[in-house]
């Protein structure tokens, strides 16, 4: 079993102050694959301490020179991306083929797009031309605690550590306590990359504990998290205190719209991609509205595509979907289920239990619900597992309406081949994103939501500017 049970703290690999053993349990087996250590205020406090000396020399050192630093950091990073990989797939259940593919490729993608943002971005400007001795000056936000969930954590790491040091603030990670082994990885990259010490810092932790001291700390100038909504509104009440600045990516309910002129490959597509990672996606696609003239068709496609959808071991190579991260996450996604079932949705495909031959392991199977009512529990809450529900509609009008009526308002899906029907459809929608037609957003698009699924953006420049402080000043002199 690995033991990660020490944090980095001011360039160092240290003992807790005040830990205790946590272990991390791999979720194909059931087993214990790794113990790492729970830390505590003492453990927080020295890190944010380290943080706050470093910020003197790195927030005023120039762009170029930090820019380095972020290059060097991708190149450990691609060294150690097998490695990255294999964690990845232990820790959390990705399929090693996915976790290669895309949990270590997004890491990958949005350190280059970072890097491309920063080398473009204009840290001081001019207001404009009728005020040309005015200026208009972009700092760093301080010392920031970044807070990172389970479900993709070099996603989550590299947007918001990456995007940390282009700003030029120092910080704080937690990772989350049931999936860190690829955050202390990542922490190893940052010290082979000869990162000055203080400016990244790790601290293992659960909420309770270390992420309530990070959220409510004096000397945290911000806190970026990434987790659930309930989460996010104790982490607002209790950064408010000190009235820090706060970044929530929160959940999402995707409504997946699909009119009968989409393409024919349009609902396949829509339900492989709402269980991918096993559904334990903030923006999956959960909901899948479909035009009443294609619906009856649509639910066969997607209750053969379901059945069609492999189930295996995270260690094993292939296109399978993997386990569901957790004991609890597994008893969550069943209870959800038997309430699809009791609220009178049509089970088409999957269920309760795992698939067949399976008797271990959090593995679940992929589930389809025709009929759903937008008022059902299955419709209005994040499952956060492989389960897709659907929902006929009749008119444009009526797509719109349901796609809104939600708490959530992260990402949202249109499928049409009318591009006008397209364009005016994304508008009325209430998210921070929409995707159309199977196309992805391109590289450097901010992510991020409306309503229950937070605030902020990240990546590319808003990735950049949400860790910036604004600063006007008049009366700007010629340098000498």
């Amino acid at each position: 079993m690995l033991d990660k049970r020490q944090f980095y703290i001011d360039g160092m690999w240290t003992d807790p102050e005040a830990g205790r053993d946590f272990e991390v349990i791999n979720p194909s087996t059931e087993e214990p694959c790794a113990v790492i250590s729970l830390g505590g205020a003492l453990d927080v406090d020295d890190a944010v301490a380290a943080a706050r000396d470093a910020l003197q020399w790195w927030a005023p050192m120039p762009p170029d020179e930090r820019i380095g630093y972020i290059e060097r950091i991708l190149e450990e990073y691609q060294a150690r991306a097998e490695d990255m990989a294999q964690a990845i797939s232990l820790e959390m259940g990705a399929p090693i083929d996915m976790a290669r593919a895309q949990q270590v490729g997004a890491g990958t993608g949005h350190i280059k797009n970072f890097i491309r943002a920063a080398k473009n971005f204009q840290f001081e400007r001019m207001l404009g031309e009728h005020a040309p001795n005015d200026r208009i000056l972009y700092e760093p936000v301080g010392v920031c605690a970044l807070i990172t969930p389970w479900n993709w954590p070099m996603n989550q790491i590299t947007l918001k550590v990456i995007a940390a040091l282009s700003a030029g603030c120092t910080m704080v990670l937690k990772p989350s306590e049931i999936a860190p082994l690829s955050a202390h990885l990542f922490a190893e990259i940052i010290d082979r990359a000869d990162v000055p010490q203080g400016v990244f810092n790790l601290v293992n932790g659960d909420g309770a504990g270390v992420g309530t001291r990070l959220s409510g700390h004096p000397y945290v100038n911000m806190v970026s998290f990434t987790g659930s909504a309930r989460a996010g509104v104790a982490i607002s009440k209790n950064a408010a205190d000190t009235l820090k600045r706060v970044h929530l990516e929160l959940g999402g309910k995707g409504a997946n719209l699909i009119f009968a002129d989409a393409d024919e490959k349009a609902v396949k597509r829509g339900v492989i991609h709402c269980f991918n990672n096993t559904g334990q996606s903030c923006n999956a696609p959960t909901r899948m509205l479909v035009e009443r003239s294609i619906y009856d068709d649509a639910v066969e496609i997607a209750r053969d595509t379901a059945e069609r959808t492999q189930v295996g071991p995270a260690d094993q190579s292939g296109r399978h979907i993997g386990p569901l991260v957790s004991q609890a996450q597994f008893d969550k996604v069943q209870g959800l289920i038997q309430k699809g079932m009791d609220e009178g949705a049509r089970l088409i495909a999957g269920g309760l239990g795992r698939p067949k031959g399976v008797n271990r392991g959090y593995f679940v199977r992929p589930t389809v619900f025709a009929d759903v009512q937008n008022d059902m529990t299955i419709a209005q809450e994040e499952i956060f597992g492989p389960v897709l529900s659907m929902i006929p509609f009749d008119s444009e009008d009526e797509a719109v309406a349901i796609a809104n009526d939600t708490p959530y308002g992260l990402t949202n899906y249109v499928q049409s081949t009318d591009g006008a029907r397209r364009n005016r459809v994304a508008r009325r929608l209430r998210s921070g994103m929409v995707e159309m037609n199977g196309q992805p957003r391109g590289a450097g698009s901010p992510f991020g939501g409306v309503k229950a699924s937070g605030n902020g953006r990240e990546g590319g420049v808003w990735g950049i500017e949400d860790f910036l402080e604004v600063k006007a000043v008049s009366g700007w002199g010629e340098d000498a």
